[in-house]
């Protein structure tokens, strides 16, 4: 039973997740739900308090009956009674008939309601015994036993309708009151939820590296003008902080490139031996690359497109011109790229991901015979766009990926004379997270490590409307 209730409970946690609620729904079906809870409790009470009275009132109007009936039947001359009786036999809502003692009976309900009923009648007439019914030889209603001239009779009060119609009055209110919260209810969410939508929407377009325009600061609640106003300057920082960045960053790769460039100069006319000249040299290289790295890792990712692009397209070009570099320093590269691949990506950011992952490959996994081997694949499933770049290298261990892909985190090969500051994995996984992707290292069996890159695909319906664009 337990473990019942265990299943249910997480299988209502992830219905609920997967919904994913906005704020303006949440917070409507929360205050539209305690709406119809207190319009429920409230109507429960109210028809709660109306039962003794309304028990009084019906029981009145039945013992006003019974009393006129007596007296007819005491003043009407006995040869005329007979005739009355079946006057008052008629077919209406209250009506008379003679007792049989051998007539069967159905008690009423035994409900508070009908229990206050019994007791007004029986106190009314006087009469601790006097028989109420709901049904009698079959007929169904509201029998109450009397006698006049010591005779017996019955008074009929058929199905009382009083009770169904004010039960559906107040329904049909209670209905109009619940619309009419439940709208209210909406209305406040909407005006409550308005500002904090912009500010999620201003947000958003600060995580993309857009330049959202300023919240107003002159409506709306205090707390929303103030968060609006904290917003606005946090965004201004923002990107004055990303101009100071890219200021400097330009000066940093003046300032350290150009003396770079006169030291390789001056090696090239001094009067060093060649393999001294040659460790310089790489010394040289090692630098100049890692100030490449450092300045591509600080560099922002840019704005994600509003159009998709040709990934297809785009790794094909790339592929043949990393084939031929490859080549040229004894290696292989095959691709493979399927035709039709979109995604919302910059495409110098696409190239930026996959020629790390190639570089990666060329520089930590040459095989055995000390030759690289390269493949890259690209293939679309589902969803998304995969893209492996597969080399026949050492590969890693499962325990170094984590530490690989945090900044400045290099391998036990990476350590021993290849250049390079390790930020390389660091820089595709923070593109790919930019676009919403992913980077997965993983092995290349049997021997090697492949590079698993995710990325969502654009929809058809995108793509055909990004053709129209262009």
């Amino acid at each position: 039973m337990l473990e019942d209730k265990k299943h249910l409970k997480g299988l209502f946690q992830k219905t609920l997740f997967k919904a994913r609620l906005s704020l303006f729904s949440r917070s409507f079906l929360l205050l539209a739900a305690l709406l119809i809870v207190s319009l429920g409790t409230w109507l429960a009470v109210f028809f709660s308090m109306q039962e003794e009275p309304r028990a009084i009132q019906l029981a009145q109007r039945v013992i006003t009956a019974l009393k006129i009936t007596q007296k007819s039947l005491l003043y009407v001359p006995s040869s005329e009674r007979n005739a009355l009786v079946i006057d008052l036999a008629t077919d209406s809502d209250i009506q008379f008939f003679p007792r049989q003692l051998d007539d069967t009976t159905l008690a009423l309900p035994n409900t508070f309601f009908w229990n206050t009923f019994i007791q007004h009648i029986r106190l009314e007439t006087k009469d601790p015994n006097t028989l109420v019914a709901a049904n009698m030889n079959g007929e169904t209603g509201i029998w109450i036993s009397f006698t006049a001239n010591d005779d017996l009779y019955w008074l009929l009060l058929k199905n009382d309708s009083s009770e169904i119609s004010l039960i559906n009055e107040w329904l049909g209110w209670g209905i109009i009151a619940l619309i009419l919260a439940v709208t209210g209810a909406a209305i406040s969410v909407r005006f409550v939820n308005i500002p904090l939508s912009r500010l999620s929407k201003a947000v958003q377009q600060v995580a993309r590296g857009e330049n959202p325009a300023p919240l107003p600061t002159n409506e709306g609640p205090l707390e929303i003008r103030d968060l609006n106003l904290a917003f606005n300057r946090m965004a201004r920082d923002l990107r004055q902080t990303e101009a100071d960045k890219e200021l400097m960053l330009a000066g940093i790769s003046h300032d350290l490139r150009t003396p770079l460039a006169r030291m390789r100069l001056e090696i090239e006319l001094s009067n060093v031996s060649d393999e001294t000249r040659a460790a310089i040299d790489g010394d040289l290289a090692q630098i100049d690359h890692s100030i490449g790295q450092l300045m591509e890792y600080a560099r922002s990712a840019g704005v994600i497109p509003d159009t998709a692009i040709d990934v297809s397209e785009v790794l094909t070009m790339l592929c043949q011109r990393e084939k031929n570099y490859t080549e040229s320093l004894a290696g292989t590269l095959k691709f493979d790229v399927a035709p039709g691949l979109y995604a919302k990506i910059g495409e110098l950011n696409l190239k930026r991901i996959v020629s790390n992952l190639i570089e990666n490959a060329r520089r930590y996994g040459k095989s055995a015979d000390g030759v690289v081997h390269i493949t890259v694949t690209a293939r679309e499933t589902g969803s998304l766009i995969h893209i492996d770049i597969s080399d026949l290298g050492p590969g890693i261990q499962s325990k170094d990926i984590e530490r690989l892909l945090r900044p400045f985190s290099r391998g036990e090969v990476a350590r021993t004379g290849v250049s390079g500051a390790g930020l390389g994995l660091s820089i595709v996984e923070r593109l790919l997270k930019h676009v919403g992707g992913s980077l997965q290292l993983l092995p290349n069996k049997p021997t090697g490590l492949t590079g698993h890159i995710e990325i969502p695909k654009a929809r058809q319906a995108n793509n055909q409307a990004d053709i129209l664009k262009r």
